[in-house]
């Protein structure tokens, strides 16, 4: 069976359980289980490579005890095992055992177990068992059960849940180019897309045990949200990382002006969360002339400030960003008088579907000396593409126009140069059309029908969809 139909045979498996209420807790639900199953096979290999390994986990509690033999547990035996043994001794490990205790007992702080029926229970554990997670053919294979479960169970996506493209964390890292000794953080890292893009990147300089040393301790994460969290720290596991520098809290909690010189680092790469507001008292963290409750905004100030002086960057952020006035405004002018904003990548409609449909931009810049002038590159949709889709995401491919223009730019029908003085002409405005593109703008009426019907046809089948539902939740 294919990692799609194991997810969705888990996904029918549980709506079957009076305790799962809906998609959210579905995936929660999903990804603990994936984490002790992972964790479980994890723990073999370090019982193997290091003679001095003593688990945290006592042995009736590890999955290989309960959940492997797939006519185990099961039923009321398996719930009371579950709900008044493995949860309350996972949440209250001893982190003083050693650094693997920390790591559990984060991650299960606040997670729960939704379901009630412990047949349905083992249904879900031997799918689980299923998938190989030690399978070095699939090396992106976390990545994508993360994003099989959000496609799979797509109003995720309506509680702030997106999937950043392989092919966007992937161009964004090349061309930032992590080197090993380097300080690597993403402040917002969700499910790790960055951390693992950067792993990977930096592991090809790794030629000795020290040096894979240097590499673990080099990449650190930051996530707020538990099931995030829990999929980072699990995801960086499966890249090989024992000991996952995941932590969980919010990065805007803290002061502004506590963020000193050791907190600096080398290279950021990060989505942060946008179109959402931040809890009231959060923005009194931030200078009066950057105060906001704007997620992105914020974490924009922040990452400014946490740059070391030729420190490089590469974030993503909305249109809104890049043509808001006031905060936004001020936030643009302290980037482009501490850092140089050197690039500005343009991305087409259709990147972030199914989840938002938000146009994005893709922001590179290195701090220590100020704009001067900001290159624009609009990327292009490929040859007969009209939008990205699920079945037709976008490729890392297409980024090879940016790459061979990226150190040897000229102006092109793609690229443009605007000056800082152009740019504070227009009042910090960053949302410069392309000059030699405007003739083409505006579609052609057969186009303008085209979309028309494509969006009226969503439209049905977004309402077909919630009658089938509501039909279902009447029987």
């Amino acid at each position: 069976m294919s990692l799609a139909g194991n997810i969705k045979s888990i996904r029918d498996i549980m709506r079957k359980d009076a305790g799962v209420d809906g998609d959210a807790q579905r995936i929660s639900q999903m990804v603990w289980m994936l984490f002790l199953k992972i964790f479980a096979d994890k723990e073999e290999e370090w019982e193997l490579v290091l003679n001095d390994y003593e688990s945290p986990i006592s042995d009736n509690l590890k999955w290989q005890s309960w959940a492997s033999d797939e006519e185990g547990l099961t039923g009321d035996e398996l719930m009371e095992f579950i709900n008044n043994k493995l949860f309350p001794k996972l949440k209250d490990l001893d982190i003083s055992q050693n650094p693997q205790a920390r790591i559990i007992k984060s991650v299960f702080e606040d997670t729960y177990n939704y379901m009630k029926n412990g047949t349905l229970f083992r249904q879900v554990i031997n799918e689980i068992n299923k998938i190989d997670f030690n399978d070095s053919s699939e090396s992106h294979l976390f990545n994508d059960i993360y994003e099989t479960i959000l496609r799979e169970l797509q109003s995720a996506g309506d509680a702030g849940e997106y999937y950043t493209p392989r092919a966007v964390t992937q161009f964004m890292t090349d061309i930032i180019d992590p080197k090993l000794g380097e300080n690597i953080l993403d402040p917002a890292c969700g499910t790790g897309g960055f951390l693992t893009c950067s792993i990977e990147h930096v592991r090809k300089q790794v030629k000795t045990d020290k040096e894979r040393g240097v590499l673990q301790s080099s990449i650190r994460g930051i996530e707020k949200k538990p099931m995030p969290h829990l999929l980072c720290t699990t995801n960086l596991m499966l890249h090989g990382f024992d000991l996952p520098a995941v932590r969980r809290d919010n990065y805007l909690n803290k002061p502004y002006s506590d963020w000193g010189n050791n907190d600096r680092v080398d290279v950021i790469l990060t989505n942060p969360p946008f179109g959402g507001v931040e809890e009231d008292g959060i923005e009194t963290n931030f200078p009066s002339k950057f105060r906001t409750k704007e997620t992105a905004d914020l974490f924009l100030a922040l990452i400014i400030r946490l740059l070391k002086s030729n420190g490089r960057a590469a974030v993503v952020l909305p249109d809104g960003t890049l043509f808001g006035d006031g905060v936004k405004n001020r936030i643009k002018e302290e980037l482009m008088e501490k850092c140089n904003l050197h690039t500005i990548v343009r991305l087409p409609n259709g990147v972030f579907n199914p989840y938002t449909g938000i146009k994005t931009n893709l922001l590179f810049f290195e701090k220590g000396s100020p704009t001067k002038d900001v290159w624009y590159f609009e990327h292009p949709y490929p040859e007969g593409v009209k939008s990205y889709n699920k079945t037709k995401p976008m490729n890392i491919k297409e980024f090879d126009l940016e790459k061979a223009w990226w150190d040897n730019r000229v102006e092109n029908k793609y690229a443009w140069k605007v000056s800082l003085d152009e740019i504070k002409e227009k009042g910090y405005n960053l949302d410069i059309k392309n000059p030699h593109q405007e003739v083409n703008e505006l579609a052609s009426p057969q186009e303008l029908l085209d979309n028309y019907r494509e969006t009226e046809n969503n439209i049905s089948s977004v309402q077909e969809k919630i009658i089938q539902v509501l039909k279902d939740a009447l029987k």
